[in-house]
């Protein structure tokens, strides 16, 4: 079994007038809408989309 770790991510800004790139992350992160959570495993393709728009979210772990 592997002990993967969880990570709880809520969009807290809007992505209205944010880069293409950016827009693209928060969706590849499951956010489309503000107050929308996702619970997302801690790998190093996620982290690396949870730091780029890290100014849009709140993160708490799991």
């Amino acid at each position: 079994m592997t002990d993967s770790k969880k990570i709880k991510v809520t969009l807290v800004r809007s992505l209205a007038k944010r880069l293409p790139n950016h827009k693209a992350c928060a969706n590849g992160l499951g956010l489309r809408k503000i107050n929308q959570s996702a619970v997302i495993e801690a790998t190093p393709e996620n982290m690396g989309m949870v730091r780029k728009v890290s100014y849009l979210l709140k993160v708490e772990e799991v």
